[in-house]
């Protein structure tokens, strides 16, 4: 189960990772397509068609964003009850609290774009809350004593 555990929050800190290549490579093709003489209104948008370079970028993002990191999430939430180690259901119940906050932020920012700088931000937590849950849970959580100094004299 440790094993599944940080699987789960690798794939999560690698969705994330995924999400920063989508969007930059629709936001790019997007800027590309308007230097070139291109339009985009709402007429474009609706109709789904693909129309510049980067195009599929967007599709990607919302999939990944939408789908796959949740699920991944809530099964890590699941699956953390099923592992042994002190800690692993805070750290999965973080991840999930901060997808959460990603998803509502993400669907908000047509209403209020500036809600895309803390959407940014957000992402990077999530990225280090799920590579902190699979290091932490991937090492060996040896209690040690202490020993006593070589120079030490025991009676």
């Amino acid at each position: 189960m440790r094993r599944f555990y940080s699987v789960i929050a690798w794939i999560i800190a690698g969705g994330v990772v995924v999400q920063a290549a989508s969007i930059a490579f629709g936001l790019g093709g997007m800027g590309h397509y308007i230097q070139g003489g291109g339009v985009i209104d709402k007429a474009l948008v609706e109709s789904r068609q693909a129309t510049f370079t980067g195009d599929l970028g967007f599709p990607i993002h919302g999939i990944v964003g939408g789908m796959v990191i949740p699920i991944a999430a809530i099964v890590l939430v699941i699956v953390a009850f099923f592992v042994k180690v002190r800690g692993a259901r805070k750290w999965a119940a973080i991840v999930l609290f901060l997808v959460a906050l990603q998803i509502t932020l993400g669907y908000s920012i047509t209403d209020m774009p500036y809600l895309g700088l803390v959407h940014g931000a957000n992402a990077l937590a999530i990225l280090l809350a799920a590579i902190y849950a699979a290091l932490r849970i991937s090492r060996p959580n040896f209690i040690t004593a202490e020993k006593p100094a070589s120079d030490a004299i025991t009676t």
